[in-house]
């Protein structure tokens, strides 16, 4: 075999590439409130881990990660 076939054949591909950048959120994520009163979710009005001070959409962590599912890369 020649020099190219032979590092070729040992090139490793461990490397993982994404071909989907990850999504920006409007800004930043808002501080957890340590004691409530807590926002509700605006999905299924569950509380959440944020005060009810909280400006925009506040989600229940159950939510959130429905919401990440949802919107995350599906190939």
């Amino acid at each position: 075999m020649n020099d190219t076939t032979e590092s070729t054949a040992s090139t490793s591909y461990t490397s993982y590439t994404s071909y989907c950048a990850p999504r920006e959120s409007g800004g930043p994520k808002p501080e957890p409130a340590a004691e409530g009163p807590f926002a509700a979710c605006v999905l299924c009005q569950e509380p959440t881990e944020y005060p009810e001070t909280t400006k925009g959409i506040t989600l229940c962590p159950v939510c959130e990660w429905r919401e990440a599912e949802r919107t995350a890369c599906s190939g």
